[in-house]
């Protein structure tokens, strides 16, 4: 049987090696011919060209939903022109070395750009503009390399579906293509530090062993060091930490650079950097949740705790206000009535209109004083420190007037020393048959009230809770009606001597509150500087609604008039037991007579 002779072994050989040139060079031979059939004669507006078309290729793919393809032409435009053609290298030795590797990053960011979520706007938006920032810089280094070699200057090439268009088709998907890289996470930054270690690895195994360093250095250098990544490893976990990403690093540059060449070693190196980096992004990232949820409860309890202060404040101001109100008005209720019972009893009824019209006008009297105090006060501050200094100087009139009225209650607090009072005003005008002198009486006992009312609220309104303030007064107003029935309809009497012993000091605290109020608003007016602090002493809501600061210019005088309220006050106790001493034995002398 005769012998088939077969195909020599070495010519076999040399065959499968001249077919494997044959695929590897015809995608870059095609990627050249199409580039010189771009732009004839313009090497480097050509290689724009076809970067450009390769990055919007990427984009169309990503919106599509295929992430793989996506990747893969970024991946193309950076292996399949930017290095073959010369541009890297060319970059570096005519532009600058930091230059190329800023392209590098941004070869990586656009490729962990495309692998992100192609349904939200505002991720597509950011993946173009990444894109669109990878061509304006490559088309900037393009253009200088052109005019060093006598080239035309070219511009940047859209491109829909492979066919060139005269303008962008994404327009309105693009962004500032020159904003600063910022990475939203801690992963981020390490999705784009790892994207330029495959880089590296892909250019090494290629054995350039030069684009494989510079990825590297890149990754170091523009992600790991700029974007913070190192820092943040040995203050958010250890020292430790950045070691070992530091040392890691320096292994892998090592085996990089080493004359022999350790494709495995090589990748095991980088495989072994990215998870490292990749577990320690995300515990930063872990780290950083943490502590932006500890830091969103602490705001929410401390925002849930300035609510309830606030709620109490207002109620506070509220409860001042109604028993401002209350007080105030069961004065001008008990000196009214006591008029109306002292003309029912002597016969003369006939007067009471008079009595009821000075009532009345005392109370429009006081609201035509509280429009004047207001209108005074926003034509002569506005606001600001003059505000502030007309608040103060109103506050200190209300302390010398709560003085004066705290001293008169407490003098009149025993019922014979109330009745001559009113006797003695009510008499006098009847006996003159003035109804003049009996309609201003009450005019005056009812304005007095309601001008101490005016100028009791004026601070209180400046305190970011009027409509407490109004409130309060509208209550007040509802239980002084039904008072004033009770008192002259069913001849209810009210314990003189508790009411104005009671309101008396409240009124005394009043006026040390608003002593200290006062100055406040003077220093805070700019007339002088409170600096005399006094630690242990809260300084909140709460406690400043009763006029207490934390300062020597406010407590000081507070504590000369406290102790000059409470002489006065047992001065005038003192009095009252004198004068009922001296009234028991007049009326002894006159039941001996």
């Amino acid at each position: 049987m005769k012998q088939r002779r077969g195909i020599p072994a070495g010519f076999r050989s040399l065959m499968i090696l001249l077919l494997a040139v044959t695929l590897v060079m015809a995608p870059v031979s095609s990627v050249l011919a199409a580039a010189e059939d771009a732009s004839a004669g313009n090497r480097w507006g050509a290689a724009a060209d076809e970067i450009d078309k390769y990055l919007d290729a990427a984009f169309e793919a990503y919106l599509a939903g295929d992430a793989k393809a996506a990747y893969s032409n970024v991946n193309d435009a950076y292996f399949k022109v930017y290095e073959v053609t010369g541009f890297e290298r060319q970059t570096m030795s005519y532009v600058s070395g930091p230059r190329k590797n800023a392209v590098e990053l941004q070869y990586s960011t656009c490729k962990a750009a495309v692998k992100k979520d192609n349904t939200d706007p505002e991720v597509q938006k950011e993946v173009r503009t990444e894109l669109n920032k990878l061509k304006s810089m490559i088309r900037e280094d393009g253009n200088k390399l052109a005019q060093k070699d006598g080239e035309e200057q070219t511009v940047t090439k859209y491109y829909l579906n492979g066919e060139l268009t005269a303008t962008d088709p994404y327009a309105d998907y693009a962004g500032d293509p020159n904003a600063a890289v910022t990475y939203a996470s801690w992963a981020a930054a390490a999705e784009a530090l790892n994207e330029l270690l495959d880089t590296a690895f892909t250019a090494y195994k290629g054995k350039d062993f030069e684009a494989a360093k510079d990825n590297t250095q890149t990754a170091f250098y523009m992600v790991y060091e700029e974007s913070g990544l190192d820092h943040a490893l040995y203050k958010e976990l250890s020292v430790e930490d950045r070691l070992e990403v530091d040392q890691r690093f320096a292994d892998l540059q090592g085996l990089i650079e080493g004359e022999k060449f350790q494709r495995n070693a090589v990748q095991r190196a980088i495989r072994q950097l990215k998870n490292v980096i990749t577990a320690k992004a995300a515990s930063l990232d872990e780290a950083a949740a943490a502590k932006a949820a500890e830091e969103a409860a602490k705001a929410a309890e401390e925002a849930a705790a300035e609510e309830t202060t606030t709620e109490d404040q207002s109620w506070l101001t509220f409860l001042a206000a109604f028993g401002i109100i209350v007080r105030e008005g069961l004065e001008a209720i008990l000196v009214i009535a006591a008029i109306i019972a002292y003309l029912a009893k002597s016969g003369n009824k006939k007067s009471l209109k008079n009595v009821y019209v000075g009532g009345v006008l005392g109370i429009a009297a006081s609201f035509v004083a509280a429009a004047i105090l207001y209108y005074v006060k926003q034509a002569w501050t506005g606001a600001g420190q003059s505000q502030e200094f007309i608040e103060g100087i109103t506050a200190l009139i209300a302390v010398c007037v709560l003085f004066y009225v705290s001293n008169w209650m407490i003098s009149k607090s025993e019922a014979a020393a109330w009745s001559n009072y009113i006797d003695g005003k009510v008499q006098s005008s009847v006996e003159r048959g003035s109804a003049m002198a009996l309609a201003f009486t009450a005019f005056l006992s009812v304005f007095r009230e309601g001008a101490e009312v005016v100028l009791f609220y004026q601070p209180m309104l400046g305190e970011g809770h009027a409509n407490m303030v109004w409130a309060g007064f509208a209550a007040g107003c509802v239980l002084l009606v039904f008072v004033y029935l009770a008192i002259t309809k069913l001849s209810i009497k009210l314990p003189i001597k508790i009411f104005f012993t009671a309101t008396s000091i409240l009124m005394a605290v009043m006026c040390v509150s608003f002593l200290g109020a006062g100055i406040k608003e003077l220093a805070e007016g700019g007339l002088f500087d409170v600096v005399l602090r006094v630690t242990g002493i809260p300084e909140n809501d709460v406690i400043q609604i009763f006029g207490i600061y934390p300062y020597l210019e406010t407590l000081v005088p507070q504590l000369i008039l406290a102790v000059i309220l409470l002489v006065t006050f047992m001065m005038a106790h003192y009095r009252n037991k004198l004068a009922l001493k001296d009234a028991e034995i007049r009326k002894l002398q006159g039941s001996g007579n």
